[in-house]
């Protein structure tokens, strides 16, 4: 690990304690991940703004005392409080204080209240090529599959040390090398009218987390009009059923337009024939309730729902109420542009509760009497189990509608054919 003369300087406190704390983190994180240099870096996405225990907030006023300022254009990922709405939230007195301190402390140094797990659709989107530093690992996904940008899975603290200093350490999915798939996953055998489905990527990304682990895996027949919200499904649930920081879709995402690009010229290490039978076997992995049983919620929005999401949720909908709670989690600007429409008021007079800067796996929102919560999302129904308590139905968005408006869980088999 070779520092530059400015770095160097940084380290020993002429940028401040803040900035020199930072430089030694990375620098030494750098060694034992094994790169040679610090690389500068144009933007950041933090994690570490979401409260998992006081230290993480003593460590971010710690950098605010010291005079930190980010240096790069940073987005804040979700934290644990719906600050638009705070008694939303069921943390006790402490945990809340806290936790209102660490989002406090992150716009201290500068960062963007966007409060969000997709920065990319806030309008935080590196280009091609750009070496960045982002932690959460769908927006990291996201960001090197579908934008072609490049970073590591950053994890929380050192994701503001990058933000603070403009740099990260060179190694990993930072080098160009390190990019080319190895695993080529073939879909051919799947109906067309499966891929056009929304329903069909998160189930795709449970079972490709669990398949290829950390390997970078190019997938071959998706349609070339795939949208950005299938991908984004995708990937939020590879990366958390496995370690998926990078995935290619040939003739879709920007560094695989081909096969032979997406491989650097190489042959696939191994080949994946995806079969009508592995997507049904992953469908079932989805889901830790059986069908027949009672319903207590629906949760949307992991990653947070997107305006057109919101809008094809609503079409759904057709006018009519829901018998049981409706969450939808989602970023301030999609609210903001509901509330003009004049759709937010109605969509919440039907039972709809929309949540801002947060999102019900990370921070206790759901009553905790436990119960079958019901998704669209992979993401929610890897998580869900574990974090909440509720047991965990998935189901394409016509399905949550339905069930919703029903009060029980109502699936169709039709487009599983």
């Amino acid at each position: 690990m070779q520092l530059t003369e400015e770095e160097e300087a940084w380290a020993r406190g002429e940028s401040g304690p803040a900035v020199a704390m930072a430089t030694r983190i990375l620098a030494e994180m750098g060694r034992i991940l094994g790169a040679d240099r610090l690389i500068p870096v144009t933007s950041a996405h933090i994690d570490g703004c979401l409260y998992h225990g006081d230290s993480g907030v003593h460590f971010a006023e710690r950098l605010v005392a010291g005079g930190g300022q980010v240096r790069v254009p940073t987005t804040l990922n979700v934290g644990a409080l719906n600050l638009l709405k705070p008694e939303s939230g069921l943390m006790p007195p402490h945990q809340r204080e806290m936790a209102r301190r660490l989002m406090a402390a992150y716009v201290a140094m500068g960062c963007r209240q966007t409060w969000t797990c997709a920065p990319y659709q806030v309008g935080h989107r590196p280009g091609l090529g750009e070496d960045i530093a982002w932690a959460e690992s769908n927006a990291v996904v996201f960001a090197n599959s579908v934008l072609g940008a490049r970073t590591n899975r950053y994890g929380d603290f050192l994701d503001i040390c990058a933000a603070l200093t403009g740099r990260a350490p060179h190694y990993g999915l930072h080098i160009e090398r390190n990019r080319r798939a190895t695993v080529l996953i073939k879909t051919n055998s799947l109906s067309e009218a499966l891929k056009r489905s929304s329903v069909f990527f998160p189930v795709l990304g449970a079972w490709l987390g669990r398949a290829v682990g950390s390997e970078i895996a190019a997938i071959e027949g998706l349609p070339p009009d795939t949208s950005e919200d299938a991908l984004k499904a995708l990937g939020a649930a590879a990366a958390s059923t496995g370690a998926v920081a990078l995935f290619h879709a040939i003739g879709v995402t920007p560094e695989a337009p081909t096969r032979e690009a997406a491989f650097g010229g190489e042959e696939p290490g191994r080949v994946v024939e995806l079969t009508g039978e592995i997507v049904r076997e992953a469908l079932g992995t989805l889901s830790t309730t059986t069908w027949g049983e009672r319903l207590d919620v629906i949760a949307l929005g992991s990653p947070h729902y997107s305006l057109p999401e919101v809008l094809r949720f609503e079409a759904a909908r057709e006018g009519r109420r829901f018998a049981l709670p409706v969450t939808i989690c989602t970023n301030r600007f999609v609210r903001d542009v509901l509330e003009r429409q004049g759709k937010l008021a109605e969509m919440e007079a039907a039972g709809v509760e929309f949540i801002t800067d947060t999102c019900v796996v990370v921070t206790p929102i759901l009553p905790p009497t436990g119960g079958v919560l019901m998704t669209d999302s992979g993401k929610f129904a890897h998580y869900t189990p574990p974090n909440t308590g509720y047991s965990v139905a998935y189901g394409s968005v016509s399905e949550c509608v339905e069930s919703g408006v029903a009060g029980r869980i109502v699936r169709s088999e039709e487009t599983w054919r």
